[in-house]
């Protein structure tokens, strides 16, 4: 069985959707094969990767790219997770895509707080993500 492909777009690809595309990977693997842009590409955030590691889903080799960067790829999927789209500098990805979706989160780069706070958001956003993955993924049987 072929894998299907989904490529989840967010404003910096630091946080929400490298945190999608680990997850995704963690969940369902075996069905579906993930990856992440934004954009622009900047580097994968430290939080992002710290939270992510609580659950046991390791993103530290993940790197930032451009939706630009897939040009000329179809997926199965293309999922944008930004937040307020008037707020965020949403990317929009002009190749192929047999769905596209929109999940709204917020973004964790942009909490309050110092180093006590910040990682709650984080951990917020990626359990909403990870409850959203789940129901995505139980819905594609």
């Amino acid at each position: 069985m072929e894998k299907e492909t989904v490529l989840f777009l967010c404003t910096s690809n630091s946080c929400r959707s490298q945190m999608a595309e680990g997850l995704l990977r963690s969940i369902a693997a075996d069905r579906f094969e993930a990856f992440s842009a934004g954009a622009c590409a900047t580097s994968v955030h430290p939080l992002a990767i710290k939270v992510m590691k609580e659950l046991g889903v390791d993103i530290s080799g993940q790197e930032s790219k451009s939706a630009d960067s897939f040009a000329g790829r179809r997926f199965d999927y293309v999922i944008t997770v930004c937040g307020d789209a008037a707020r965020d500098a949403c990317p929009v990805f002009s190749g192929e895509a047999g769905l596209r979706l929109v999940w709204s989160f917020d973004d964790p780069a942009e909490a309050p707080g110092g180093e006590q706070e910040r990682p709650a958001t984080f951990r917020r956003v990626r359990d909403q993500i990870k409850v959203r993955l789940e129901q995505f993924v139980e819905s594609a049987d």
